[in-house]
Protein backbone atom coordinates (compact mmCIF):
# COMPACT_ATOMS: atom_id res chain seq x y z
CA UNK A 1 0.00 0.00 0.00
CA UNK A 2 1.33 3.44 -0.91
CA UNK A 3 2.24 5.72 1.98
CA UNK A 4 -0.24 8.47 1.02
CA UNK A 5 -3.11 6.01 0.73
CA UNK A 6 -2.25 4.52 4.12
CA UNK A 7 -2.20 7.98 5.71
CA UNK A 8 -5.55 8.80 4.10
CA UNK A 9 -7.14 5.68 5.57
CA UNK A 10 -5.76 6.46 9.03
CA UNK A 11 -7.04 10.03 8.77
CA UNK A 12 -10.50 8.80 7.76
CA UNK A 13 -10.70 6.38 10.68
CA UNK A 14 -9.51 9.03 13.12
CA UNK A 15 -12.06 11.56 11.90
CA UNK A 16 -14.82 8.93 12.03
CA UNK A 17 -13.98 8.16 15.63
CA UNK A 18 -13.78 11.87 16.44
CA UNK A 19 -17.19 12.56 14.90
CA UNK A 20 -18.67 9.50 16.65
CA UNK A 21 -17.42 10.73 20.03
CA UNK A 22 -18.41 14.35 19.45
CA UNK A 23 -21.90 13.43 18.35
CA UNK A 24 -22.39 11.88 21.77
CA UNK A 25 -21.20 14.98 23.64
CA UNK A 26 -22.93 17.72 21.64
CA UNK A 27 -26.18 17.33 23.52
CA UNK A 28 -26.89 16.21 27.05
CA UNK A 29 -27.42 12.47 27.20
CA UNK A 30 -31.11 11.68 27.58
CA UNK A 31 -30.58 8.43 29.45
CA UNK A 32 -31.89 4.96 28.81
CA UNK A 33 -35.27 4.24 27.28
CA UNK A 34 -38.21 4.21 29.74
CA UNK A 35 -38.34 0.97 31.69
CA UNK A 36 -40.90 -1.63 30.70
CA UNK A 37 -42.73 -4.24 32.72
CA UNK A 38 -41.31 -7.74 32.10
CA UNK A 39 -41.98 -11.23 33.38
CA UNK A 40 -39.69 -11.77 36.38
CA UNK A 41 -40.46 -15.43 36.95
CA UNK A 42 -37.31 -17.52 37.19
CA UNK A 43 -35.67 -18.49 33.90
CA UNK A 44 -32.72 -20.82 33.21
CA UNK A 45 -29.21 -19.40 33.00
CA UNK A 46 -26.13 -20.76 31.24
CA UNK A 47 -23.23 -21.26 33.61
CA UNK A 48 -19.66 -20.92 32.39
CA UNK A 49 -17.41 -23.94 32.20
CA UNK A 50 -14.76 -22.89 34.69
CA UNK A 51 -11.35 -24.00 33.44
CA UNK A 52 -7.88 -23.07 32.31
CA UNK A 53 -7.79 -22.88 28.52
CA UNK A 54 -4.57 -24.25 27.01
CA UNK A 55 -4.37 -22.28 23.77
CA UNK A 56 -1.13 -23.77 22.52
CA UNK A 57 2.25 -22.11 21.98
CA UNK A 58 2.58 -22.00 25.77
CA UNK A 59 -0.31 -19.53 26.21
CA UNK A 60 -3.08 -20.00 28.78
CA UNK A 61 -6.33 -18.24 29.79
CA UNK A 62 -8.45 -18.87 32.87
CA UNK A 63 -11.92 -17.98 34.13
CA UNK A 64 -11.56 -20.03 37.29
CA UNK A 65 -12.17 -17.26 39.83
CA UNK A 66 -15.10 -15.29 41.25
CA UNK A 67 -16.35 -12.55 38.95
CA UNK A 68 -14.86 -14.11 35.81
CA UNK A 69 -16.58 -14.14 32.42
CA UNK A 70 -14.90 -16.01 29.58
CA UNK A 71 -16.85 -18.50 27.48
CA UNK A 72 -14.30 -19.51 24.89
CA UNK A 73 -10.75 -18.83 23.73
CA UNK A 74 -8.72 -19.85 20.70
CA UNK A 75 -5.27 -19.15 19.27
CA UNK A 76 -6.04 -18.41 15.62
CA UNK A 77 -2.35 -18.13 14.75
CA UNK A 78 0.85 -17.66 16.71
CA UNK A 79 0.14 -14.10 17.85
CA UNK A 80 -3.65 -13.63 17.55
CA UNK A 81 -5.91 -14.72 20.41
CA UNK A 82 -9.67 -14.52 20.13
CA UNK A 83 -11.94 -14.81 23.17
CA UNK A 84 -15.72 -15.11 23.21
CA UNK A 85 -17.92 -13.60 25.90
CA UNK A 86 -21.61 -14.54 26.09
CA UNK A 87 -24.36 -13.65 28.62
CA UNK A 88 -26.04 -15.76 31.26
CA UNK A 89 -29.25 -15.85 29.19
CA UNK A 90 -31.28 -13.76 26.74
CA UNK A 91 -32.95 -11.38 26.17
CA UNK A 92 -30.63 -9.15 28.16
CA UNK A 93 -29.38 -5.58 28.40
CA UNK A 94 -26.22 -5.21 26.32
CA UNK A 95 -23.69 -4.83 29.13
CA UNK A 96 -21.10 -7.43 28.14
CA UNK A 97 -18.94 -8.00 31.19
CA UNK A 98 -15.65 -9.82 30.74
CA UNK A 99 -12.92 -10.84 33.18
CA UNK A 100 -10.17 -13.41 32.76
CA UNK A 101 -6.50 -14.16 33.43
CA UNK A 102 -3.88 -14.74 30.75
CA UNK A 103 -0.19 -15.74 30.78
CA UNK A 104 2.53 -17.36 28.69
CA UNK A 105 5.27 -19.82 29.57
CA UNK A 106 7.77 -17.64 27.69
CA UNK A 107 7.68 -13.90 26.94
CA UNK A 108 5.45 -13.24 23.95
CA UNK A 109 3.78 -10.28 22.23
CA UNK A 110 0.24 -11.07 21.12
CA UNK A 111 -2.90 -9.41 19.78
CA UNK A 112 -6.05 -10.18 21.81
CA UNK A 113 -9.54 -9.79 20.33
CA UNK A 114 -12.64 -9.78 22.57
CA UNK A 115 -15.79 -10.83 20.71
CA UNK A 116 -19.44 -11.25 21.69
CA UNK A 117 -22.54 -13.01 20.43
CA UNK A 118 -24.41 -11.49 17.49
CA UNK A 119 -26.19 -8.20 18.11
CA UNK A 120 -24.02 -7.19 21.09
CA UNK A 121 -21.82 -4.07 21.16
CA UNK A 122 -18.59 -3.61 23.06
CA UNK A 123 -19.10 -1.35 26.10
CA UNK A 124 -16.33 -1.38 28.71
CA UNK A 125 -12.81 0.03 28.25
CA UNK A 126 -10.42 -2.74 29.42
CA UNK A 127 -8.71 -2.58 32.80
CA UNK A 128 -5.56 -4.59 33.55
CA UNK A 129 -3.93 -5.77 36.75
CA UNK A 130 -0.91 -7.81 37.80
CA UNK A 131 -2.52 -9.06 41.01
CA UNK A 132 -6.32 -8.80 40.63
CA UNK A 133 -6.39 -5.97 43.19
CA UNK A 134 -4.76 -2.88 41.71
CA UNK A 135 -6.21 -1.89 38.35
CA UNK A 136 -5.52 0.64 35.62
CA UNK A 137 -6.88 1.32 32.14
CA UNK A 138 -4.94 -0.31 29.35
CA UNK A 139 -2.68 2.12 27.50
CA UNK A 140 -4.74 3.75 24.76
CA UNK A 141 -1.94 3.16 22.22
CA UNK A 142 -2.43 -0.58 22.71
CA UNK A 143 -6.22 -0.58 22.41
CA UNK A 144 -8.28 -0.66 19.20
CA UNK A 145 -12.02 -0.59 18.52
CA UNK A 146 -13.96 -2.09 15.63
CA UNK A 147 -13.10 0.54 12.99
CA UNK A 148 -15.66 -0.72 10.45
CA UNK A 149 -18.55 -0.09 12.83
CA UNK A 150 -17.14 3.28 13.89
CA UNK A 151 -16.87 4.36 10.26
CA UNK A 152 -20.58 3.59 9.93
CA UNK A 153 -21.24 5.64 13.10
CA UNK A 154 -22.31 2.44 14.86
CA UNK A 155 -21.26 1.07 18.23
CA UNK A 156 -18.17 -1.15 18.02
CA UNK A 157 -18.84 -4.91 17.90
CA UNK A 158 -15.46 -5.96 19.30
CA UNK A 159 -12.17 -4.61 20.62
CA UNK A 160 -8.55 -5.61 20.25
CA UNK A 161 -5.44 -4.95 22.30
CA UNK A 162 -1.71 -5.59 22.05
CA UNK A 163 -0.31 -7.43 25.07
CA UNK A 164 3.12 -8.43 26.29
CA UNK A 165 2.68 -11.77 28.04
CA UNK A 166 5.01 -13.55 30.44
CA UNK A 167 4.77 -16.24 33.11
CA UNK A 168 3.36 -13.57 35.45
CA UNK A 169 -0.43 -13.59 35.36
CA UNK A 170 -2.12 -10.65 33.65
CA UNK A 171 -5.72 -9.92 34.68
CA UNK A 172 -8.05 -8.28 32.15
CA UNK A 173 -11.55 -7.08 33.08
CA UNK A 174 -14.28 -4.68 32.05
CA UNK A 175 -14.00 -2.89 35.40
CA UNK A 176 -12.16 -3.43 38.67
CA UNK A 177 -13.01 -6.81 40.20
CA UNK A 178 -15.06 -6.11 43.33
CA UNK A 179 -16.81 -9.34 44.28
CA UNK A 180 -18.69 -10.48 47.38
CA UNK A 181 -15.43 -11.25 49.17
CA UNK A 182 -14.13 -7.69 48.82
CA UNK A 183 -17.51 -6.14 49.57
CA UNK A 184 -18.07 -8.21 52.71
CA UNK A 185 -14.53 -7.40 53.91
CA UNK A 186 -15.22 -3.70 53.41
CA UNK A 187 -18.52 -3.94 55.32
CA UNK A 188 -16.98 -5.93 58.19
CA UNK A 189 -14.20 -3.36 58.52
CA UNK A 190 -16.78 -0.57 58.84
CA UNK A 191 -18.72 -2.71 61.33
CA UNK A 192 -15.77 -2.42 63.72
CA UNK A 193 -17.07 1.07 64.46
CA UNK A 194 -19.40 1.13 67.50
CA UNK A 195 -22.28 2.70 65.56
CA UNK A 196 -22.16 0.23 62.62
CA UNK A 197 -23.44 -3.34 62.56
CA UNK A 198 -23.69 -5.96 59.83
CA UNK A 199 -26.30 -8.70 59.62
CA UNK A 200 -27.98 -11.05 57.16
CA UNK A 201 -31.49 -10.32 55.90
CA UNK A 202 -31.91 -13.25 53.51
CA UNK A 203 -30.34 -15.57 50.98
CA UNK A 204 -29.76 -15.24 47.25
CA UNK A 205 -31.05 -17.72 44.66
CA UNK A 206 -27.87 -19.80 45.11
CA UNK A 207 -27.85 -19.39 48.89
CA UNK A 208 -25.33 -16.58 49.29
CA UNK A 209 -26.08 -14.19 52.16
CA UNK A 210 -27.85 -10.89 51.47
CA UNK A 211 -26.11 -8.71 54.03
CA UNK A 212 -27.24 -5.36 55.39
CA UNK A 213 -25.44 -2.71 57.42
CA UNK A 214 -27.02 -0.50 60.05
CA UNK A 215 -25.41 2.88 60.67
CA UNK A 216 -26.57 5.00 63.59
CA UNK A 217 -28.63 4.85 66.75
CA UNK A 218 -30.64 1.63 66.95
CA UNK A 219 -33.55 3.48 68.54
CA UNK A 220 -33.99 5.96 65.69
CA UNK A 221 -37.31 5.87 63.84
CA UNK A 222 -36.13 8.12 61.00
CA UNK A 223 -34.64 5.85 58.36
CA UNK A 224 -32.66 5.85 55.11
CA UNK A 225 -32.24 2.97 52.63
CA UNK A 226 -29.21 2.49 50.37
CA UNK A 227 -28.74 -0.21 47.69
CA UNK A 228 -25.96 -1.15 45.29
CA UNK A 229 -24.97 -3.79 42.72
CA UNK A 230 -28.37 -5.03 41.62
CA UNK A 231 -26.61 -5.23 38.23
CA UNK A 232 -23.28 -7.10 38.48
CA UNK A 233 -20.98 -5.04 36.21
CA UNK A 234 -21.93 -1.68 37.73
CA UNK A 235 -18.74 -1.12 39.68
CA UNK A 236 -18.65 2.68 39.35
CA UNK A 237 -22.00 2.91 41.11
CA UNK A 238 -20.65 0.74 43.90
CA UNK A 239 -17.64 3.02 44.30
CA UNK A 240 -19.92 6.06 44.64
CA UNK A 241 -21.96 4.17 47.24
CA UNK A 242 -18.76 3.23 49.10
CA UNK A 243 -17.61 6.83 49.47
CA UNK A 244 -21.16 7.97 50.29
CA UNK A 245 -21.45 5.44 53.12
CA UNK A 246 -17.94 6.05 54.44
CA UNK A 247 -18.77 9.75 54.72
CA UNK A 248 -21.88 8.94 56.76
CA UNK A 249 -19.60 6.85 59.00
CA UNK A 250 -16.95 9.54 59.45
CA UNK A 251 -15.94 10.81 62.87
CA UNK A 252 -16.98 14.41 62.19
CA UNK A 253 -19.36 16.26 64.49
CA UNK A 254 -22.02 16.72 61.80
CA UNK A 255 -21.92 13.03 60.82
CA UNK A 256 -22.28 12.04 64.47
CA UNK A 257 -25.25 14.40 64.84
CA UNK A 258 -26.82 12.85 61.74
CA UNK A 259 -26.36 9.30 63.06
CA UNK A 260 -28.02 10.29 66.32
CA UNK A 261 -31.13 11.40 64.45
CA UNK A 262 -31.25 9.07 61.41
CA UNK A 263 -30.43 5.41 60.97
CA UNK A 264 -29.11 4.34 57.57
CA UNK A 265 -29.54 0.80 56.26
CA UNK A 266 -27.23 -0.31 53.45
CA UNK A 267 -27.42 -3.38 51.22
CA UNK A 268 -24.04 -3.00 49.48
CA UNK A 269 -24.43 -6.14 47.34
CA UNK A 270 -28.00 -6.88 46.31
CA UNK A 271 -27.03 -9.46 43.68
CA UNK A 272 -24.15 -11.58 45.02
CA UNK A 273 -24.84 -14.47 42.63
CA UNK A 274 -24.64 -12.23 39.57
CA UNK A 275 -21.46 -10.54 40.77
CA UNK A 276 -19.59 -13.70 41.71
CA UNK A 277 -20.72 -15.56 38.57
CA UNK A 278 -19.60 -12.71 36.30
CA UNK A 279 -23.10 -12.10 34.92
CA UNK A 280 -23.87 -9.28 32.53
CA UNK A 281 -27.10 -8.17 34.17
CA UNK A 282 -29.18 -10.85 35.91
CA UNK A 283 -29.21 -12.86 39.09
CA UNK A 284 -29.11 -16.65 39.10
CA UNK A 285 -32.89 -16.62 38.73
CA UNK A 286 -32.23 -15.38 35.20
CA UNK A 287 -33.96 -11.99 35.49
CA UNK A 288 -33.11 -8.32 36.08
CA UNK A 289 -33.62 -7.78 39.81
CA UNK A 290 -34.38 -4.10 39.24
CA UNK A 291 -37.54 -5.07 37.35
CA UNK A 292 -38.82 -7.29 40.18
CA UNK A 293 -39.99 -4.65 42.67
CA UNK A 294 -43.65 -5.22 41.85
CA UNK A 295 -43.96 -8.99 41.48
CA UNK A 296 -41.16 -9.96 43.91
CA UNK A 297 -40.48 -13.31 42.28
CA UNK A 298 -36.80 -13.39 43.27
CA UNK A 299 -35.40 -14.10 46.76
CA UNK A 300 -33.09 -11.08 46.67
CA UNK A 301 -35.87 -8.53 46.22
CA UNK A 302 -38.09 -10.46 48.62
CA UNK A 303 -35.42 -10.22 51.33
CA UNK A 304 -35.05 -6.45 51.01
CA UNK A 305 -38.82 -5.91 50.81
CA UNK A 306 -39.46 -8.02 53.91
CA UNK A 307 -36.72 -6.27 55.85
CA UNK A 308 -38.08 -2.82 55.02
CA UNK A 309 -41.65 -3.79 55.83
CA UNK A 310 -40.64 -5.34 59.15
CA UNK A 311 -38.66 -2.23 60.04
CA UNK A 312 -41.62 0.04 59.27
CA UNK A 313 -43.98 -2.23 61.23
CA UNK A 314 -41.87 -1.45 64.31
CA UNK A 315 -42.56 2.25 63.96
CA UNK A 316 -39.87 3.38 61.54
CA UNK A 317 -40.33 5.82 58.65
CA UNK A 318 -38.13 5.89 55.55
CA UNK A 319 -37.36 9.47 54.51
CA UNK A 320 -34.82 8.82 51.77
CA UNK A 321 -33.84 5.94 49.50
CA UNK A 322 -31.04 5.74 46.95
CA UNK A 323 -30.02 2.95 44.59
CA UNK A 324 -26.52 3.29 43.09
CA UNK A 325 -26.02 2.09 39.51
CA UNK A 326 -23.74 2.59 36.50
CA UNK A 327 -24.57 3.51 32.93
CA UNK A 328 -22.92 5.19 29.95
CA UNK A 329 -22.83 8.68 31.52
CA UNK A 330 -23.67 10.21 34.90
CA UNK A 331 -27.41 10.76 35.33
CA UNK A 332 -30.04 10.90 38.06
CA UNK A 333 -33.39 9.14 37.57
CA UNK A 334 -35.94 10.71 39.89
CA UNK A 335 -39.63 10.26 40.67
CA UNK A 336 -42.04 12.74 39.06
CA UNK A 337 -41.40 16.18 40.65
CA UNK A 338 -45.10 16.77 41.33
CA UNK A 339 -45.18 13.70 43.59
CA UNK A 340 -44.56 14.45 47.28
CA UNK A 341 -43.14 12.02 49.81
CA UNK A 342 -42.09 12.24 53.45
CA UNK A 343 -39.63 15.09 52.88
CA UNK A 344 -40.73 17.04 49.76
CA UNK A 345 -37.99 18.74 47.76
CA UNK A 346 -35.15 16.74 49.28
CA UNK A 347 -33.93 15.06 46.07
CA UNK A 348 -33.92 18.14 43.79
CA UNK A 349 -32.31 20.23 46.54
CA UNK A 350 -29.68 17.54 47.06
CA UNK A 351 -28.81 17.25 43.37
CA UNK A 352 -28.60 21.05 43.04
CA UNK A 353 -26.32 21.31 46.07
CA UNK A 354 -23.97 18.65 44.71
CA UNK A 355 -23.80 20.43 41.36
CA UNK A 356 -23.05 23.75 43.03
CA UNK A 357 -20.09 22.31 44.95
CA UNK A 358 -18.29 20.50 42.13
CA UNK A 359 -16.64 22.90 39.65
CA UNK A 360 -17.57 22.18 36.06
CA UNK A 361 -20.13 19.54 36.96
CA UNK A 362 -23.69 20.01 35.69
CA UNK A 363 -26.09 17.34 36.99
CA UNK A 364 -28.08 15.46 34.36
CA UNK A 365 -31.57 14.73 35.71
CA UNK A 366 -34.35 12.70 34.16
CA UNK A 367 -37.61 12.50 36.10
CA UNK A 368 -39.77 9.49 35.34
CA UNK A 369 -43.29 9.76 34.04
CA UNK A 370 -46.02 9.26 36.62
CA UNK A 371 -47.48 6.50 34.43
CA UNK A 372 -44.26 4.47 34.18
CA UNK A 373 -44.47 1.01 35.78
CA UNK A 374 -43.60 0.93 39.49
CA UNK A 375 -41.20 -1.96 39.02
CA UNK A 376 -37.75 -0.74 40.13
CA UNK A 377 -36.31 -0.12 43.56
CA UNK A 378 -36.62 3.66 43.75
CA UNK A 379 -40.25 3.56 42.64
CA UNK A 380 -40.86 0.98 45.36
CA UNK A 381 -39.13 3.10 48.01
CA UNK A 382 -41.26 6.10 47.09
CA UNK A 383 -44.69 4.63 46.37
CA UNK A 384 -44.61 2.00 49.12
CA UNK A 385 -42.92 3.96 51.93
CA UNK A 386 -43.00 7.64 50.91
CA UNK A 387 -39.19 7.82 50.90
CA UNK A 388 -37.80 10.54 48.64
CA UNK A 389 -35.95 8.37 46.15
CA UNK A 390 -33.38 8.55 43.38
CA UNK A 391 -31.53 6.13 41.11
CA UNK A 392 -27.97 7.45 41.24
CA UNK A 393 -26.17 6.47 38.03
CA UNK A 394 -22.42 6.87 37.53
CA UNK A 395 -20.84 6.73 34.07
CA UNK A 396 -18.75 3.71 33.12
CA UNK A 397 -15.73 5.93 32.50
CA UNK A 398 -16.30 8.65 35.09
CA UNK A 399 -12.88 9.45 36.63
CA UNK A 400 -12.47 7.76 40.01
CA UNK A 401 -11.55 11.09 41.62
CA UNK A 402 -14.87 12.58 40.49
CA UNK A 403 -16.77 9.50 41.70
CA UNK A 404 -15.17 9.92 45.11
CA UNK A 405 -16.00 13.63 45.13
CA UNK A 406 -19.61 12.97 44.17
CA UNK A 407 -20.06 10.25 46.78
CA UNK A 408 -18.64 12.37 49.59
CA UNK A 409 -20.36 15.59 48.51
CA UNK A 410 -23.72 13.85 48.19
CA UNK A 411 -23.46 12.44 51.71
CA UNK A 412 -22.41 15.78 53.24
CA UNK A 413 -25.23 17.67 51.57
CA UNK A 414 -27.76 15.00 52.49
CA UNK A 415 -26.70 15.38 56.11
CA UNK A 416 -27.05 19.15 55.94
CA UNK A 417 -30.44 19.09 54.25
CA UNK A 418 -31.97 16.38 56.42
CA UNK A 419 -30.76 17.90 59.68
CA UNK A 420 -32.16 21.27 58.62
CA UNK A 421 -35.56 19.66 58.21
Amino acid sequence: MKKNAFISILSFLFMSLFVWNCSIKETKWKGQAPIQRVNTETRPVQYQLKKTFNLGAGIFCSNNFEGARLNGAVLTHDTLLTVLVTPENTPINSSPWYAFKIWSETPKNVRLKITYNEGVSHRYYPKVSNNGKNWKKIDSTLYFLDSVSLAKEESPKFCEMNLSLSSDTLWIAAQELITSKQINSWAMKLAEKPFVSMFEIGKSFEGRPINAMQIGNRENKKLIMVLSRQHPPEVTGWLAMKWFVETLCSETKVAEEFRNEYTTFVVPLANPDGVDNGNWRHGSGGIDLNRDWESFNQPETQAIRDFMKTTVSKGGTFYFGVDFHSTFEDIYYTVPPEQKGNMPGLVPDLITAVGDEIPGYEPNIRPSDINEPKINSTKYFFYEFGAEAVTYEIGDDTPRELIQKKGKTTALNLIRLMLKE
